[in-house]
């Protein structure tokens, strides 16, 4: 018998780690958002196909925070700045604009992943197979 244990997603975390590797590295972060997800705020213009490509890059915006939730900052587009915020599930991808490296996430669901964690009493251990010799 095996008990199950709810985690938190592990997307946000991939995220920061995904950006501070790639900015380490003197790249430039992108995020790949999925336009169409519910609470994503970014100009309407930005969005092709119901996606939007967001530079991430310290140079390109102000405030960024990136929490467990949600991806907010200040950035500028066509010369007008604006509030942006991206719920972390809809975040598709982060990758270095220069080559393309980074880490891409599939659909998430409203569910959070879970994990088996060992009961409180183990179980027993299963026979294997025996050898034994043969004259």
């Amino acid at each position: 018998m095996t008990v199950t244990q709810k985690l938190t997603s592990n997307r946000p975390y991939l995220v920061r780690a995904m950006y501070d590797w790639i900015s380490d590295n003197g790249l430039t972060p992108y995020l790949l958002v999925d336009a169409r997800s519910p609470g994503v705020r970014v100009p309407p213009g930005a969005i092709k196909d119901g996606q939007v490509v967001l530079n991430v890059a310290v140079r390109a915006v102000s405030d960024l925070e990136l929490g467990n939730q949600s991806i907010r900052f200040m950035a500028r587009f066509s010369g007008v700045s604006h509030q942006v915020e991206v719920p972390v599930s809809a975040v598709l991808a982060i990758y270095a604009q220069e080559n393309g490296q980074g880490m891409m996430f599939p659909a998430e669901s409203a569910e959070a992943a879970t994990v088996a964690t060992p009961p409180d009493q183990p179980e027993p251990p299963k026979k294997g197979p025996t050898l034994r010799v043969v004259k």
